[in-house]
């Protein structure tokens, strides 16, 4: 038996609690990991609010969690290149939120040794989405990229990525207290408010090339016409409006491949990753109200002794 983070009704945090659940076993082309941190993100929120992601289990109790970090101790049937013992990050749909987790071994690749635990456990989705987000905005040499929320996890590294990728200038939108973490990612910080669009016309005389919107609403209208191609932008958060805009939403591309190629960047020193707060396993509630809290610079992970 091992300790998980339940529920099995959908709500808000108060309806996380502590259980002792059965060890997951590895099957064929799977390894068990023992996580020592995962990741809180949106996505969790979401499926604790009573979302069922697609092809992810519906039935009760369910375990929030899609990303995570820890130590091989089981190696399933048919796998190879990994071994017990071995360190790793990986990525899920759910059931990250606990001491063991079986997963697929295409779902993971090896964390670096300079990578601290913290780190790594919130690393996978944020780095990937941003990854993704800017390889289909086709991010490249001379662009001007704008990036809302540029302070959150997603938008620090793909604030880094676009500069990384060839970028002359990144807006990096948002509150003044993260201004000086902006400048330090290699963005122009901007804040919102009163006269929003004409600052970046200022900053931007050439215009906007691209832009990554993790904000939505009216952040979103006002970037429509900041943008010269529409399918240039992609929405984090704006789903249901992103087709009629004529904007983009990230695609399904997550691979061990892709995690690999951004975890070397973070060994080589070319990525920094910022985890704002830590919270033990057992207070995953707290864990979510704090995100849920906003204002967020880096990310929040949940850690496991």
């Amino acid at each position: 038996m091992s300790k998980a983070i339940i529920f099995t009704e959908p709500g808000g945090p108060e309806v996380l609690r502590l259980a002792d659940l059965p060890d997951p076993q590895a099957g064929p082309g799977e390894v068990r990991v023992r996580v020592r941190a995962a990741g809180v993100q949106p996505f969790d929120v979401a499926v604790v609010e009573g979302w069922v992601p697609p092809n992810a289990d519906p039935s009760w109790p369910r375990i929030p969690g899609n990303e995570y970090a820890g130590v091989i101790d089981q190696v399933g049937e048919g796998v190879t290149g990994f071994a017990v013992g071995d360190e790793v990050l990986g990525f899920g749909l759910m059931n990250a939120y606990r001491e063991h987790v079986a997963v697929p071994a295409d779902h993971v690749t090896a964390k670096p040794a300079a990578m601290p635990w913290e780190v790594a456990g919130g690393f996978t989705a944020a780095a990937q989405t941003a990854h993704i987000a800017l390889e289909e905005m086709r991010v490249g040499a001379g662009d001007t990229v704008l990036v809302h929320g540029a302070a959150g996890a997603v938008g620090g590294v793909a604030v880094q990525l676009a500069r990384l990728w060839g970028a002359t200038t990144v807006i990096g939108a948002a509150r003044e207290a993260q201004h000086d973490y902006l400048r330090s990612l290699g963005a122009v910080p901007l804040a919102y408010g009163d006269g929003f669009a004409d600052r970046v016309r200022a900053l931007a005389p050439g215009g906007v090339d691209t832009a990554l919107d993790g904000v939505g609403g009216a952040v979103l209208d006002v970037t429509m016409e900041l943008v010269k191609d529409p399918a240039r932008v992609i929405t984090l958060v704006d789903h249901g409006r992103a087709a009629d805009l004529g904007a983009r939403t990230t695609p399904p591309k997550r691979s061990a491949a892709r995690l690999a190629e951004l975890a070397d960047l973070y060994a080589q020193g070319k990525l920094a990753f910022h985890v704002r707060e830590t919270f033990p396993l057992e207070r995953a509630a707290d864990a979510q109200r704090s995100y849920s809290a906003g204002g967020i610079r880096g990310k929040i992970v949940l850690t496991v002794d």
